[in-house]
C-alpha cells in the first residue's frame, strides 16, 4: 500500500513539473530548436534582456503588481478590521461571503463583467476608450482584496480584544492605538496578503486580457501573443524568468507565514509559563 502511494505521489510530481522543467532546460539551449537539445547557453537571457518590447512589458507587470498590491493590501487590512469589529455576526458574515466571490468566480466571469462593467461606465461619461491602464489596475485590486483579507483577518482573531481597549484608556486616540497595538500584531498577515497580492498580479492573464487597453501590455498578455507565430527559446527564458520570481514569492510567503505561527506557539507558551 505505500509503495503505491509513493508510486501514485511520485506520478503527480512529474506530471506537475516535467514541462516546467523541460522549459527551463531548453531556456538554455544553444540553438533555436525546441525539441534537440544542443548544449548549454545564455544566449536567449540575452536576447531576452535586449528586447525593448520584452523589457517594457517586464516594467508595466512590475509597476502594475506594485501599484496594486499595495493598494489592495491597505484596502483589505482596513475592511478586515471593519469586519472584525463588526457585533452583528449575520452581517459579518454575509460581507465576508461578498468579498469572497472574485476569488470564488472563474477569473473569465470576472474579467467579462468588469470589462462590461468599465464599457457601461465608459459610455456614460462620453468616453470611447474605456479601457486603459486604470481599469487593468482597478480590476487586480479587485481580485486581490479577498486574498488580503483572508490573510488578515486570522491574525486579528488571535490578537488579544484587551489590548487595544488598555491602549485607550492610557490616553491612545483609535488610530494610535490600531499602529502602536494591532497592526505590530497582525504585521505578517499583512506581509503575507502583499506578496500573495503582487504574485497573482504578477501572473494574472485572463482578467487582464479583457480589462487592458490598447496602449497598455504585461508579460503574460506579450508571452499570449508571442505562442500566436514561431515558438523560440526566448520565450522558455521569459517563463522561466517569471517562475523563478513567482516561486521566490511564494517561499516568502511560506517563511512568513512559519514565522507568524512559531512568534504565536512562543507566546502562548510563555502565557502558559506566567
Amino acid at each position: 500500500m505505500k509503495t503505491a502511494q509513493r508510486v501514485y505521489t511520485a506520478l503527480i510530481f512529474i506530471l506537475i513539473y516535467a514541462p516546467l522543467a523541460v522549459m527551463i532546460l531548453f531556456s538554455f539551449n544553444s540553438t533555436s530548436s525546441t525539441s534537440v537539445f544542443a548544449g548549454l547557453s545564455f544566449k536567449w537571457y540575452r536576447e531576452l534582456f535586449s528586447n525593448s518590447d520584452t523589457l517594457e512589458a517586464l516594467k508595466n507587470t512590475l509597476l502594475l503588481a506594485f501599484v496594486s498590491s499595495i493598494a489592495a493590501t491597505l484596502l483589505g487590512t482596513v475592511t478586515a478590521v471593519g469586519i472584525y469589529r463588526m457585533r452583528s455576526r449575520v452581517t459579518r458574515e454575509i460581507i465576508k461571503s461578498v468579498t469572497n466571490i472574485p476569488m470564488m468566480n472563474p477569473d473569465i466571469v470576472t474579467g467579462v463583467s468588469l470589462m462590461l462593467l468599465f464599457v457601461f461606465v465608459g459610455r456614460l461619461l462620453g468616453r470611447t476608450n474605456t479601457l486603459s491602464f486604470w481599469t487593468l489596475l482597478i480590476s487586480h485590486i479587485t481580485f486581490n482584496l479577498p486574498y488580503v483579507i483572508l490573510n488578515v483577518l486570522p491574525k486579528l482573531r488571535q490578537t488579544d480584544r484587551h489590548l487595544h481597549e488598555a491602549a485607550l484608556d492610557l490616553g491612545c486616540s483609535p488610530v494610535e492605538a490600531f499602529m502602536k497595538v494591532t497592526l505590530p500584531a497582525i504585521r505578517s498577515g499583512i506581509v503575507s496578503g502583499l506578496l500573495m497580492a503582487f504574485t497573482l498580479s504578477l501572473d494574472d492573464f485572463i482578467i487582464s486580457y479583457y480589462t487592458v487597453g490598447a496602449d497598455f501590455q504585461t508579460l503574460p498578455l506579450k508571452i499570449y501573443a508571442m505562442t500566436k507565430k514561431t515558438v523560440k527559446p526566448d520565450m522558455y527564458a521569459l517563463s522561466s524568468v517569471i517562475f523563478f520570481t513567482i516561486l521566490i514569492l511564494l517561499m516568502l510567503i511560506n517563511m512568513a507565514g512559519m514565522r507568524s505561527d512559531n512568534n504565536s506557539n512562543g507566546s502562548k507558551k510563555s502565557k502558559k509559563k506566567v
